[in-house]
This record gives structure tokens, sequence and C-alpha cells, in this order.
């Protein structure tokens, strides 16, 4: 999953532009691409950015090898001199990008890229098919986390995943988001993560009876014995049998550190209340309820809210998927064209204000509360303007200008989002491992008010426009009116 030359994984349209830059001279000309998304995923109040480390591989590896030169020659499109300038093809532009386990909002720049003209072009697809794709499920499973109210969630997805590299790269994702480890050995190894599961209901079936099976297993994993009881009959047979066997384990000095059992069907909440009367009347109070089945943050809610007495969850599909919201809809678009030591700035039109895109070479700054720590909005503004804490902001809504936030001197706090990737091709960030960008994003999470992580109708954070990026937008609207 990682090192691979991915110089290919691009829209075909992206190697025709280029042979059209080319030819027109127009190499070394510099420019600004954002990637943003429009709207927060399953109607959520946040994204949460990830795909950043695979980013950094995919354009370390930038590489026309002499067989992607024989194909594209094949494709009798390109001119032997365009062909013969991918052959010497390297990355040499700048890369800004919000850092892997952040929370994010709709329209502003998770990646800033600043580069000649055809290396900001080849880059697109790629950079969108990786970010759209871990930050879909990181979101996801930080959803999902949530609505487990601090009960542990085990990524579960990977055979129901579209292909290995959605099932690995899902997985890791995932426990950016908040899972606590990955069924997927793969993933697992890749990226340093816990390695999670039980067993099946082929292990129970290949046995003479459910009894036995779980013996053997237990005599297998003494240490943490999880028992999966729905093979035959939950409540009759899987859930005594697995009594049986923690009464010999106990009753022969070997109890195991961690223990229980694992539901994997029928009505949940009905099953793990009786599943936990039974165990704590037997003396196994202690004694963990995992469930898995079809799960998503909208069950769980739903199943603690009936009183389900469930310990860890196991999520796969509907998270490894993200079922309900199948894409994340990021897009890249062209801000500014740099002309001598100016930038000049670039703006997409559309019926639709919200494909309306801002123009101009920009950063963001996040602001919080000082006093709760809390995010009161993020401001978009131009690269070269200044703010600090210590002056007072006024913050308006870019659509309606009317709604206005007036913000003290020391009654809030900055902090400037896109950070330095690659510098003159050269890559200047060394990503954090898996399990240390969990924990930056969980504690990401918590600068988030709490009707802002409402899993339905969440309150939305706003992301402003400075006074000069607005009135820049403003003009160059005003004069394509004119124009036209």
């Amino acid at each position: 999953m990682s090192k691979q030359n991915l110089t290919l994984l691009t829209d075909f349209y992206e190697l025709t532009m280029m042979q059209g830059y080319f030819n027109n001279k127009m190499n070394d000309t510099v420019v600004v691409f954002d990637l943003f998304y429009r709207e927060n995923p399953s109607n959520g109040g946040y994204a949460i950015c990830a795909g950043l480390e695979q980013v950094i591989d995919y354009v370390k590896n930038l590489r026309f090898s002499e067989e992607d030169i024989e194909y594209l020659r094949s494709l009798k499109t390109f001119d032997e001199e365009f062909l013969n300038y991918l052959k010497g093809f390297r990355f040499t532009g700048d890369i800004y990008a919000i850092p892997e386990g952040t929370v994010v909002f709709p329209m502003e720049p998770l990646i800033k890229v600043v580069a000649p003209i055809m290396e900001a072009q080849l880059v697109e697809t790629a950079l969108l098919n990786i970010i759209n794709h871990q930050s879909l499920i990181a979101t996801k499973a930080s959803r999902v986390v949530y609505a487990a109210k601090g009960a542990p969630v085990m990524e579960f997805g990977l055979r129901r995943a579209q292909g290995p590299d959605a099932g690995t790269l899902g997985a890791r994702a995932a426990v950016i988001g908040g899972c606590i480890g990955t069924s997927n050995v793969l993933s697992a190894k890749l990226y340093d993560m816990p390695a999670l599961g039980t067993h099946a209901h082929s292990w129970i079936m290949s046995f003479d009876d459910e009894l036995t099976a779980f013996r053997k297993y237990a005599e297998l994993y003494p240490y943490n014995t999880t028992l999966l009881v729905d093979t035959y009959d939950t409540l009759r047979s899987g859930v005594p049998n697995a009594i049986k066997v923690f009464q010999e384990l106990r009753d022969s000095g070997k109890m195991p550190e961690k223990y229980g059992i694992r539901l994997d069907s029928g009505d949940l909440a009905y099953l793990s209340k009786m599943a936990r009367k039974m165990l704590d009347e037997a003396g196994f109070p202690d004694a963990q309820i995992t469930a898995s089945s079809d799960l998503d943050e909208y069950v769980i809610e739903s199943l603690i809210a009936q009183g389900a007495r469930i310990d860890c969850w196991g999520v796969g599909t509907r998270l490894i998927t993200s079922k309900d919201c199948p894409s994340f809809g990021g897009v890249y678009k062209l801000s500014a064209v740099k002309k001598g030591d100016k930038f000049i700035p670039k703006m997409k039109i559309s019926e639709y204000q919200w494909k309306v895109t801002n123009p101009g070479n920009k950063k963001i700054y996040r602001i919080y509360d000082k006093e709760s720590g809390k995010i009161k909005a993020d401001l978009i503004t131009l690269h070269d303007e200044h703010f600090s804490s210590d002056k007072p902001l006024l913050l308006f809504d870019p659509i309606a200008t009317w709604k206005k936030t007036y913000l003290k001197p020391h009654t809030y706090e900055l902090r400037e989002l896109l950070i330095p990737v690659f510098l003159n091709g050269e890559c200047v960030y060394t990503s954090p491992s898996v399990m240390e960008i969990r924990e930056y994003c969980a504690k990401e999470l918590n600068t988030l008010w709490d009707e802002c992580r409402r899993l339905t109708n969440p309150h939305n954070v706003y992301v402003d426009l400075s006074n000069n990026l607005y009135q820049l937008k403003t003009q160059l609207l005003d004069s394509r009116s004119i124009n036209a």
C-alpha cells in the first residue's frame, strides 16, 4: 500500500491538458489549486481529513516509467517531445495540507498545491481519490464511535469493502476516526494498529457440539476468551454453554483476564439484556458483551436508547463503505495564476452559489473560544493577511452578510491550519503514526460543541471569509456580471 507508482492513476484529460500546456509553452506557469469539499458527509456537522500519508507517498513516487511512456505512445495521442518531457517528470512544487485527524468543514482547502501548472494538473485525480476515500471513512468512524458513547468500536469491514485497497486504507481511516483496531491483519501490520477479532460460526460448526468448540477455543486463547453464542440458539444454548466454560475456567484457576460473549444476530437489545442477566446471575458481572451485525451510528444510538447491555461494538459493512453516504464529494479547483511576483485570482462561477469558488492564494485560521477551547469559526483569508488575537475581530457570514459576530481582544485564540508538506518538490513533513493521529483526532473532536456532533440536524460551524477575500470575490463576481 506504500511506495506504489501511481503515476498513471489519473484521468486521461489531465494528460491531454498537460500536453496542451506543454505545447503552449506554459510549463513554467505557477498556479494554485485548492482541494476542498462542499457538504459534510451524512448530513453531519463536520468531517475528519485523512489520507495525507498516502498523498505524500504518491507525490514522492511520481515517475513515468519506460512502460508508462510506451503505453502512452501506443495511444497515438501524445507527441514525442511531450513524451520525452514526461521521462524526466518530477514534482517540484509546494503542497500545504491540514494535518490528518483534524476536524474540517466545507469550502476550506484541505490541501493547497502551488506548482507549475502541468505538475499541479497531473496530481488532481490521485489527490482527490486518496483524500475523498479516507476522509469519508474517518468521518463515518468518528460518528459511529460518538454514537457508542465511550464503548470501544472495532472495524470489521474488510470482506465487504470495495476491494483490497479500500479495505486496507479504509481500516486505517477508521482507526484515525476512533476505532480501537481492525480485523484487517494486513492493515494492522502496515500501519501498526491493533489486530482484533474472535472466531466465526464455522469454528462452532466444525466440532460435534457447541460446548466442545467453546472449550477448545478457551484452551487456545486463555487470556482473551470471547465466545460467539448465536450459532444455534443464543439464550438456550450459546450463553449457557459459554457460562459453563467460564465456570470451568474459574474452577481450574485459569480465568482469562478478558472474557465474554459476542452476539452477531437477532434482536441485539433484547438478547444483550437477557444475556447480561444470565451472566450476572452466574457470577460473571465483568464478562463483556460484544455485538456485531449490520451496525452503524443510527442502529447503535437506537440500541443504547433501548437499554442494550453491550460493552463493545464490531462494525463492518456500513462503516467501511459509509453505506448511507458513499462519497465524500471533494473537488480540486484552480484559484490563482502567478504573474511575476503576484498571484492573479481565478474563480469558477456557477448558477448555484455553493459551486462558486473562493479565489486567490489563501490560508485558513481556526478561531477558538479562549475560555472553553471550542471552535467558534474558521476564517479563510488571503495568504498575505495576518491576524492577531490581541486585536478585535469581526466575523460575518459570506452569504448572509448581516449575520455578524464581534470578538473582543484576548477572548479568542488563532491557529493556522495549512502546514507545509512539500517545498520545492522536497517533502518537509513527517507523518505521525496512525495511533498518534487517532489520539490527535480525539482531541480535535473535543473542540467541537456537543451541538455540532449530533447525528441528525447538527449545528454548523461557520466558515467565514476575511473582509479582503470577500471584497475580492465580490469584485470578481461584479466584473463578470458587467462583462457578461
